[in-house]
């Protein structure tokens, strides 16, 4: 709300929002201050809103544990059309406590907290046009704006949010979803950057910077404020028009003394989304997924055959299937196969069938050109073929106008009981919670990239707050050791890294399958059946609980999960070798467990240098292993 930083900068408006799905409703107070302060349940988090009357502006701060993570930031819009006249105060305070919990149809928990003191804050002043809703957890500090009153139309064509952070910090920065993420000092931004932003403010205190609930609206990008040394201002990818009342996206602040526990409490990503729409999510499936790369008749059989074997859950064909992805001309209601990919044949509709009789499920991809022709035919054909899901391949993102299209056609998948992957440079803001057929995106710069584990660790702890990510993992490809990590590495990014959808062999063929053909990639051999599978196979891809042990950006990182009764954990480390003792007090007390533990040895005799050791373990145990730069450690805990 910087009333005094341009003249076509938006008063806020007097008129209220209800609260919905809340506990403990407060009531509506008239008010003659210019201060509103909350403070989350835990009291670890406050949050001040103040109006400096004498010059017109409003800011917000924020403490967390009674230290400042966010000074004095300024709030508010350009709206064109709309100039400044008259004081703003603070005209009315509407307060809500909420505490309770939800289960979703998957997740890194099984069950969620909803934890929050909310105040709405009601202002006037001429030409008045929003409010502002704050939402203060035990786990992080949210507002969005709320435009109230009834208009023919509203330009917005900048957001002025601010975010003050100490000049010295130092961030971990993308320029885009799938670029290289650095960490550099604040100073050193140029241009916009991604969120959820990481900053270290000092080395016992991180903050996390992000978007919740982006449905209809531009998306939030962050850049310098050069007026201000440490300040942060949104960037939308394009101004935003609205012709009725709405409310933009969440913006939220984390703060935490290690970085693994602002990943541990991503789901406050969700609890900023609106409810589950979907009456029915019987036909919903998380799974693993082998990528079918040779478009073949032969290599389809073959990968229902693997996955039949190795427990996967799910084929993929990736693009090709119906042409050239990015002509024009292509036809995504047909099976053409593009021969500059294939050799052919491809009886697509026998493979889906031939799955379909194993229980596994087929997903095909389809790239944008295709989708935005023809989405209202393909969904129902393919519905019909017994397609499981789509592939949305290098969506348009960003802008209002496709970022609306692209949650239309979530919505539009679910009606056909299809599930989605988002392809390319989409970042999830919680949708998944109001759509769970929305089962995961890239966003990330995975295995297609070739990263190594430094980069792998700086995307768990920054991009994997705001949600699951499409890794596209592969195993035998020669990329992993000539330019990644190791083997084992591969084993323990598939805990590290969440994701419903979880592709294992991105580059592998079974056998039985196309060795050489345009889609081998590589990959110059079959998949071998080496004894480290069977962590793979073992391993779920949705979870009871998520522990984050410990860890650092681009330095090591220790992540264990729960299905059942099972523990699995995932080690990586990152250009420095370390000596990694890990405490099992995570699993349950009293049970005594059989750790499988696997690790990168040159010693080994298989051909992918991974060792498997077994070990009886209990909650009062240490684990103690020296793994090397760029390896990782696996572990699949049996309970006894």
């Amino acid at each position: 709300m910087k009333i005094n930083i341009s003249i076509l900068s938006a008063a806020i408006s007097l008129l209220l929002f209800s609260s919905c799905g809340t506990q403990n409703k407060g009531v509506v107070k008239k008010s003659t201050r210019s201060e509103v302060i909350l403070k989350s349940p835990n009291n670890h988090y406050a949050y001040n809103f103040k109006i400096n009357e004498e010059a017109n502006t409003a800011t917000y701060t924020i403490k967390y544990k009674g230290k400042d993570i966010i000074a004095p930031s300024g709030l508010g819009f350009e709206i064109e059309g709309v100039s400044i006249g008259g004081k703003v105060k603070i005209e009315a305070t509407e307060k809500t406590s909420v505490s309770t919990t939800w289960k979703p149809v998957y997740g890194e928990k099984n069950e969620y907290p909803d934890i929050y003191e909310e105040t709405l804050i009601s202002l006037s002043g001429n030409n008045a046009m929003f409010n502002l809703r704050v939402r203060v957890y035990n786990e992080g500090v949210a507002f969005r704006y709320e435009f109230s009153k009834n208009q023919s139309k509203i330009q917005i064509n900048k957001e002025l949010t601010e975010f003050s952070l100490a000049h010295d910090a130092q961030v971990w920065k993308a320029s885009r979803a799938q670029k290289p993420i650095v960490k550099t000092p604040i100073s050193k931004i140029r241009g916009a950057v991604e969120r959820p932003l990481l900053v270290e403010l000092s080395d016992s205190l991180f903050v996390a910077i992000g978007e919740a609930a982006l449905v209809d609206y531009a998306r939030m990008k962050l850049t310098n404020n050069p007026e201000k040394s440490g300040t942060l201002v949104s960037e939308l990818s394009s101004d935003v028009i609205k012709d009725k009342p709405f409310n933009t996206p969440w913006r939220f602040i984390m703060a935490s003394e290690k970085p693994g526990e602002i990943l541990e409490n991503n789901f406050l990503v969700l609890n900023l989304n609106e409810e589950n729409k979907l009456k029915d999510t019987s036909w919903i499936r998380p799974g693993k997924i082998i990528r079918e790369s040779t478009l073949t008749t032969k290599g389809g059989m073959a990968c229902v055959d693997f996955a039949v074997k190795h427990n996967l859950q799910f084929i993929e064909f990736d693009a090709g299937w119906y042409g050239k992805e990015n002509d024009e001309a292509s036809d995504a209601t047909t099976i053409t196969i593009d021969s500059e990919r294939s050799n052919g044949p491809l009886d697509l509709l026998g493979v889906i069938e031939y799955a379909k009789s194993n229980n596994i499920g087929v997903v095909l991809y389809v790239n944008r050109r295709a989708l935005e022709k023809q989405l209202d035919d393909i969904l129902p054909l393919l519905s019909s073929w017994g397609v499981s899901g789509l592939k949305y391949g290098f969506v348009n993102v960003g802008s209002q106008e496709w970022t609306s299209w692209l949650h239309d056609a979530v919505r539009k998948a679910a009606d056909y009981k299809m599930m989605v992957d988002i392809h390319d440079e989409y970042r999830p803001t919680g949708y998944s919670r109001t759509y769970p057929n929305l089962m995961t995106q890239e966003g990330i710069r995975g295995d297609e990239e070739a990263p190594k584990n430094s980069m792998v660790l700086n995307t768990l702890f920054t991009r994997m707050i705001a949600g699951a990510g499409d890794q596209t993992n592969c195993y035998f490809a020669t990329r992993v050791e000539e330019r990644m990590s190791s083997h084992a590495s591969q084993l323990a990014k598939a805990v590290c890294i969440y994701s419903p959808w979880q592709f294992l062999y991105w580059y592998d063929r079974p056998e039985g399958s196309d060795a050489d053909g345009p889609g081998a990639g590589d990959t110059k051999s079959f998949i071998q059946e080496v004894p480290e599978l069977a962590f793979y196979d073992a391993l779920p891809t949705v979870w009871d609980d998520t522990k984050i042990i410990d860890g650092y950006p681009g330095e090591f990182g220790i992540v264990a999960r729960r299905n059942g009764n099972d523990w699995f954990l995932g080690a990586l480390t990152g250009d420095k070798g370390r000596k990694l003792d890990i405490a099992l007090g995570f699993l349950d007390q009293g049970k005594t467990y059989e750790a499988t533990i696997y690790s990168d040895d040159e010693n080994s005799q298989t051909i992918t240098k991974v060792k498997i050791d077994k070990k009886s373990v209990k909650s009062s145990d240490t684990i103690n292993y020296e793994v090397l730069k760029q390896n990782g450690l696996a572990i699949h805990f049996r309970a006894l």
